[in-house]
Formats: structure tokens, C-alpha cells, sequence
């Protein structure tokens, strides 16, 4: 767990401990100093905005046409599949489930996408079953919300070795998106773009 989300935990904790004599000094005294300020400000953090909004267009069922490039030079590889998402909280956050096949076999994968009213940034995380690990990205977004660029690392199965790795979302509508994933190489520093990921929102 994040440091961030432990003082958070620890703060509520200690409201719900003080809590009862705040009240009670409150009959007396009034209001105690600072706290109406700290619960806005809790409030206000918690408060899910347009850049919620924006992630929310994740949700609903989609298919999707995948085209992956294993080095430079070579023929991508084309797949299709299916994705399915949906909000959670209120809004707050939005996951999106992944189904397909990739490189003759059958792929799953898993994200979570989020805004962060704190930092002022757009977070991800991705599993799938070719891989153990979870990807996290960082990342921000244009003002109307049609491109937005995360990045992180990840391992190479190769070397070993951690590579960066960038992801380019471009929304063409509320119902058609592209997604253009990079990688840089370690060892030379070039980037590659490895995958283009197509998805089309189902018709009813």
C-alpha cells in the first residue's frame, strides 16, 4: 500500500477516535478548529471530475482488431478480440477486460484506469496471463481528453532487464479508439512501437 493511502487510513482512524469528545467539546467550545476544513478537503479529493468522466468512455462492449510487431522489419502479427468494461465507485475508476488470442494462443488481460485529483495525474495498471508481474503507468492527457500518453516499465523477458514502455491512447469518438504501445530497447535506447490495438464500440 501506498504511504499516501496509509496516513489517509490512519487519518480516518483517528477521526473515528476523536470523534466522540469532538462532539462533545463542541457543546461546550464550539466546532473544533480545522475540522470542517479537513473533512472539504477529504470531500474534494474523493470527488470524481471530467477526467473520470473521460476514462468512463472505456465502458460498455467492444471489439477490438490487435496488430503486434516483434522487431523491427519483420510482419506484424494480426489478431481480434473482445473487450468489456465498466466503472467501479462511483465512477472513480474504470476496468477494462480483455479477451483475444496472441501469437496462436489465448490472451486475457486486465486494467484499471484512474485519475488522481491529489497528484493531477492519470494512473494504469495492467495483468495478463503472459506474464506474473503488474504494469503501473503514469501518465497525462490533452485538455479535450482525445489523446492520452501513459508511461512505466516493465522487465524484458529477454535480458531481464527493466524497459520503458510507453502507451498512446487517441479517442477518434465516443465509440472508436486507438491504442499505440512502444517499447525502448536497453540495451540501444531506440523505440519501437511493438503493438496498435483498434477497438469499435458494439452496436446494440
Amino acid at each position: 500500500m501506498k504511504v499516501r493511502g496509509i496516513s489517509l487510513l490512519c487519518l480516518l482512524a483517528l477521526l473515528g477516535t476523536v470523534a466522540p469528545s469532538l462532539a462533545q467539546n463542541e457543546k461546550m467550545e464550539g466546532a473544533a478548529p480545522g475540522e470542517a476544513e479537513m473533512m472539504a478537503a477529504m470531500m474534494k479529493a474523493a470527488e470524481p471530475g471530467e477526467n473520470h468522466k473521460n476514462l468512463a468512455r472505456l465502458a460498455g462492449d467492444w471489439d477490438f482488431t490487435n496488430t503486434m510487431w516483434m522487431a523491427p522489419g519483420q510482419p506484424p502479427m494480426e489478431s481480434k478480440g473482445t473487450m468489456h468494461g465498466e466503472t467501479l465507485m462511483g465512477g472513480r475508476y474504470t476496468t477494462h477486460h480483455w479477451k483475444g488470442d496472441m501469437m496462436g494462443m489465448p490472451f486475457e488481460g486486465l486494467g484499471t484506469e484512474a485519475y488522481d485529483n491529489m497528484t493531477k495525474q492519470f494512473l494504469s495498471t495492467w495483468i495478463d496471463n503472459m506474464g506474473t508481474s503488474i504494469t503501473m503507468s503514469t501518465g497525462t492527457c490533452d485538455a479535450a481528453g482525445k489523446v492520452c500518453t501513459m508511461t512505466g516499465d516493465m522487465a524484458d523477458p529477454m535480458s531481464g532487464q527493466m524497459m520503458a514502455t510507453k502507451s498512446v491512447i487517441t479517442w477518434a469518438d465516443n465509440d472508436h479508439f486507438k491504442n499505440e504501445m512502444f517499447m525502448k530497447d536497453p540495451a540501444s535506447g531506440n523505440e519501437m512501437k511493438t503493438m496498435e490495438i483498434s477497438a469499435s464500440r458494439k452496436k446494440m
